[in-house]
């Protein structure tokens, strides 16, 4: 993730950026929050394990470790630079989670096969990502706008990324050995005035500029596509929805 990418990461929080997860955990668990970024929602996991519960938060970039770790006040909470293909627990969690993390690894099923390792026998893991080519707007953003939403899911389609995982989750959790394997919508809807609505706006500002570098946009288009999705946000738009599903299931018992 870019540097930049952080006061994105910084407005969620676990309650309204991962509510089907918040549901399933309880007082005392220990969860591993892989891809935690600045770990906005890692605390709110280490707050409803409590006192006796542990929470760690894992993520590649060292420098969004460091923020988080500027803010480990609470019990049980520690953060960790690491990689998800890699993790350095077995057997270690009641609940091991990334959200909106898949999207962005090329081997998703060897992230998944790291995560049940790390993950107790009976114990779950908990996956939430986007379907990026279901997205819905009203109204539809102006030209400038959907050509840079083109050409960024053809630049991470490129790089291997899958856009539409979301949907690929449950296929994904049994070729990983998950066994009662539970998927659900979980979609965030922004309406008039919502923050939300400009998400495509801060990704055209942050890695937009990873598709410059990559040479498939001009700085030009990049800035163009950024102006129109603010106005877009800021005057026009009505509701968007970010089609997104979370993915439960459980390490067998016995293996």
């Amino acid at each position: 993730m870019p540097s930049d990418t952080r006061a994105i990461l910084d407005r969620r929080d676990l309650a309204s950026g991962n509510p089907f997860l918040a549901q399933r955990l309880r007082p005392g668990m220990a969860v591993l929050d892989i891809g935690c970024g600045t770990g906005a929602i890692t605390r709110g996991i280490a707050e409803l394990v409590g006192f006796g519960g542990e929470t760690i938060g894992l993520d590649t970039n060292q420098e969004f470790i460091q923020r988080a770790r500027a803010s480990e006040n609470l019990p049980g909470l520690s953060f960790l630079v690491g990689d998800a293909y890699d993790l350095p627990f077995e057997n270690r969690f009641d609940v091991v989670t990334a959200a909106r993390v898949l999207q962005w690894l090329a081997r998703p099923l060897d992230a998944l096969r790291s995560m049940v390792k790390a993950v107790k026998p009976g114990r779950s893991v908990v996956v939430l990502d986007y379907n990026h080519k279901r997205i819905a707007w009203d109204p539809i953003p102006p030209p400038k706008a959907l050509r840079f939403y083109e050409v960024f899911l053809g630049w991470r389609a490129d790089a291997g990324f899958d856009n539409a995982i979301a949907d690929h989750l449950v296929e994904l959790f049994e070729n990983a050995g998950l066994v009662d394997v539970d998927a659900h919508l979980a979609d965030e809807v922004s309406a008039s005035g919502d923050p939300g609505l400009t998400l495509w706006a801060n990704v055209a500002a942050t890695r937009g500029h990873q598709l410059v570098a990559d040479g498939v946009l001009s700085e030009d288009e990049r800035a163009a596509a950024e102006a129109e999705l603010r106005a877009w946000a800021e005057e026009s738009a009505k509701r968007q929805t970010l089609y997104l599903v979370s993915c439960c299931g459980r390490r067998p018992a016995s293996e």
